[in-house]
């Protein structure tokens, strides 16, 4: 496991013990570490993925809703989105080649200034975010 890995894996243990499945990619040439869990949000469990890696990043992401981007919703949905984006900084949306919806943020931090509960601030801003906006979101998707 890598240096960052590590770190937040025992801040995991110690503020919330398991609550991530964790793999290791073998043979991976920045050593990534996949921590996976779901984020609780109107009632529905989104699927999270942090990916902790030797680059000088921190990636991770929400999935809100897989293959839901249409003809009829997808202006109206890249409005929306856009108009968040536009507004805050620490994370951004898009929609991935199969039509779902993603809320992605990248941190960037070296080996030795790598700080655990910064990424778990920035994932509470999102999660925060998540508890007013998905709504809003879904919204638009099943109305188009």
């Amino acid at each position: 496991m890598n240096i960052k890995a590590e770190k937040f894996n025992k801040f995991a243990e110690q503020n919330m013990p398991g609550i991530f499945q964790i793999q290791e990619i073998p043979n991976h040439e920045l050593h990534a570490v996949v921590f996976n869990t779901a984020m609780e949000v109107d009632k529905q469990n989104l699927p999270f993925m942090m990916v902790i890696d030797d680059s000088i990043y921190v990636m991770f992401q929400v999935r809100l809703a897989n293959a839901v981007v249409n003809d009829k919703n997808k202006v109206a949905l890249l409005e929306h989105l856009n108009t968040l984006n536009e507004t805050y900084k620490v994370f951004k949306y898009y929609i991935d080649e199969n039509g779902s919806i993603i809320i992605e943020s990248v941190i960037p931090s070296t080996d030795n200034e790598f700080v655990p509960e910064m990424v778990h601030a920035v994932v509470n801003v999102v999660y925060t975010h998540l508890q007013e906006e998905y709504k809003n979101i879904m919204k638009i998707v099943w109305s188009n």
